[in-house]
This record gives structure tokens, sequence and C-alpha cells, in this order.
């Protein structure tokens, strides 16, 4: 991931993720796929997880809340680049919280920690999605500020499809 310069001070309860965190980074990734209603679309493994979260061409960056110290929610995220303001921003691909530690300030700890990285770095925005059905995650997020990108929709290329096009 590119330089930081400057490294914000992150909220009470969240931390930067390291190696030594991937077996829990696993855990909510899984759980997060049960809450999404597809957990057996997890096909992510620890080594993968180290590889690409600690290894020498790491792409993505994790931040974990903890509480009464035992790891409970991750937000899972990385680079991304606006070819229309030509100035990097920040895509967020997950956003977890265990069930029992909502509503104690995690889930906008995460927000306010990633904002700051992202202000930090020179960057211009933080970018999500977030299934149709999930209202009470909708609400939230415009509680805090974030707005739909309507007439857009998110399509994705991937198994056979992806293979075959390649070829």
């Amino acid at each position: 991931m590119g330089a930081v310069t400057t490294a914000p001070a992150l909220p009470e309860g969240i931390r930067a993720a390291t190696a030594d965190d991937v077996p829990d980074i696993l855990r909510l990734i899984r759980e997060l796929a049960e809450y999404e209603r597809d957990p057996d679309a997890v096909v992510n493994t620890e080594e993968k997880l180290r590889t690409w979260l600690f290894g020498p061409d790491a792409v993505a960056e994790a931040l974990l809340a903890e509480y009464d110290g035992r790891v409970v929610g991750v937000a899972l995220w990385y680079r991304s680049y606006s070819t229309w303001t030509g100035v990097p921003g920040v895509y967020l691909e997950d956003l977890f919280v265990e069930e029992e530690h909502r509503g104690r300030g995690f889930g906008k700890a995460f927000f306010r920690a990633l904002a700051a990285i992202v202000v930090a770095r020179g960057y211009e925005r933080l970018e999500w999605v977030v299934l149709d059905w999930n209202t009470p995650s909708i609400e939230f997020y415009e509680r805090l500020g974030g707005r739909p990108m309507k007439g857009w929709s998110t399509y994705r290329l991937v198994g056979e499809d992806l293979r075959a096009l390649a070829e």
C-alpha cells in the first residue's frame, strides 16, 4: 500500500491489524458471510490473508475493534483511484461488528478512523457497497453522511465467465 505520510490517531477500541490477527480476521469475515446470508461463499484462508494483508505485495489493510481484550469487529479496506479526480481513495470491502457488540460505537469509530486515514493520506473519497435489504446498515451509513450513488449498479465478472473471457 502507499506510504503513510501521517499516521492519524485511532479512536479508542480501534487498532491496526497485525499478522497475528489473521485468525480473528478470517473468523469475522466468516461471521459477516453468515450475516449476509451467504456463508458458503468464503473460500479465503489464513495463508491468503497473510499474503495479501501483510506480505511484501500487500494490497489491503485492516482495522480491528477490541472489547475486553477480544477482537469483536473488522474493517478491511484497500486503496482505490479516481481517474476523474486524479486522486486515490479508500474502498471499504468489509465492515463487521459482532452482533452482541453493536451499539457500542465501534461502527462509527471505524468510519472515523477510515476518514482520518483518507484525509491524512491526501485521498478524497471513502466508498463501499451495502446489500439493499440491510436497512440497519443503510440507516447507519446515512446518519454518518453517506449517500447512495444513484444510477450506478455494481457488476462483477468471476469464475468460468472470467476465465472464458481471458482466453
